[in-house]
């Protein structure tokens, strides 16, 4: 396209990408050329994955093209080999070349299996089975393990398959030990103590046995190994989050593990007009809603630089998660960057649109495309005019409904 407006190029389909493009649509308008690169041609809304074992339903897909098509956005398939930024250029797997002014880089991180013997989630592969998982555990008389490694990962979506698999095992009538194995110091203790306690409430009351502090040495024949010391589990069927890697671009400068250093407007240190959301980036904790919260604040500043926005906003990380339980719902929320009250655990939601990841754009455009069905807000109140017995008035707080109203009648 060469209209002779700023070329700004957004990298990656996921999450952190879909919200940069729907941002800078909204903020800047009709005075930037958009492109959306993505290595496929399809949006994958990752948090539903969860339910894919437990027969509940594919996760949610989208067609890219109607999307950026109708935000005046260019769609190109390709996988992002290097960035040069001296030539201001993307450099695809292909070797074709995309051209920018302004670069987001949102591709997310690589996935790289982290225990054998167990069975990986998330996984490229088809999903697991969590009825075959129970059957297995069943027949061999051996615990059920959920393994939350240590590294760069995101610990929740393992505790909803551990909850979503205890919930399966009793619908089925099965006694299943189940146990939950992570290094945190408390259940999800990134979300503060109310939340964590409240976790640690719900897995208690489903019998789920949790070992925190602790990480797996190895899973043998004879068991899993645990650390600090020695400790023996016994023989279990095991599933293990895989550990988080960043995409190391070339061109692009990463620490040893590969994920892109970022400043509080989402800019790659050292490099000019190119910025980084997502998992791919040094931020510790890669959830999907901090990455939509990190694609804003590049989003803004972009639009700052084009002259179609005010001061841009840094990133100030806000951590929201819905905790699925194969019943109801339990909504959590901290401020992670500390100052603005204290962290929320409820049933209720406390965000809305309610959806997993809690997102300026992208979560109103799912809820408007009727992805979810979830439930409407409460409608406003109807005032109601009643006509009550006289006697109501006279006593009313010496009613009784078991006692006739008939001021003749005995009392």
């Amino acid at each position: 396209m060469n209209s002779g407006k700023p070329r700004v190029v957004v990298v990656g389909g996921g999450v952190a990408g879909l919200e940069g493009l729907l941002a800078l649509s909204d903020l800047a308008g009709d005075g930037a050329d958009l492109t959306l690169v993505s290595a496929s041609d399809e949006f994958v809304y990752k948090p539903l994955l969860v339910e894919e074992p437990f027969d509940i339903g594919l996760a949610e897909h989208h067609d890219l093209e109607p999307i950026a098509s109708e935000r005046g956005a260019q769609l190109i398939l390709g996988k992002v080999a290097a960035v040069r930024p001296d030539d201001q250029s993307v450099e695809l797997g292909d070797r074709r070349s995309v051209d920018y002014d302004y670069l987001l880089i949102a591709v997310g991180g690589r996935f790289r299996r982290a225990l054998d013997r167990a069975t990986t989630f998330p996984s490229e592969d088809a999903p697991f089975s969590a009825d075959g998982l129970l059957n297995r555990a069943e027949q061999k008389d051996h615990r059920l393990a959920f393994i939350v490694p240590s590294g760069a990962s995101w610990p929740l979506p393992l505790y909803e398959v551990a909850l979503m698999t205890q919930r399966r095992a009793a619908q089925l009538g099965l006694e299943a030990k189940i146990a939950l194995i992570t290094p945190e110091s408390a259940p999800l203790a990134i979300f503060g103590p109310a939340p964590s306690a409240a976790v640690r409430e719900l897995l208690a009351a489903r019998g789920i046995e949790l070992f925190t502090d602790s990480t797996v040495r190895e899973i043998g024949p004879d068991g899993i190994r645990l650390s600090p010391g020695d400790r023996a589990l016994g023989p279990a069927e095991a599933v293990a989050m895989p550990v988080m890697e960043g995409p190391a671009i070339k061109g692009l400068p990463s620490d040893d593990a590969g994920f892109i250093a970022v400043d509080e407007h989402s800019r790659v240190k050292g490099v000019e007009d190119v910025y980084a959301a997502g998992d791919g980036t040094n931020f510790p904790i890669k959830q999907g809603g901090l990455a939509t919260q990190q694609a804003d604040a590049a989003a803004e500043h972009i639009a700052h630089c084009l002259g179609a926005a005010g001061d841009p906003a840094p990133f100030r990380p806000v951590l929201r998660g819905k905790l699925l339980t194969g019943d109801e719902s339990v909504n959590l929320s901290a401020d992670v960057a500390g100052g603005s009250g204290d962290p929320e655990v409820s049933a209720d939601y406390l965000w809305w649109p309610p959806h997993k990841i809690a997102a300026r754009y992208l979560s109103p455009f799912l809820h408007h495309a009727g992805s979810h069905s979830e439930p409407e807000p409460p409608p406003d109140s109807l005032d109601v005019e009643v006509a009550f017995p006289a006697e109501w008035h006279e006593e009313p707080m010496a009613l009784d409904a078991e006692t006739p109203t008939d001021p003749d009648q005995p009392r």
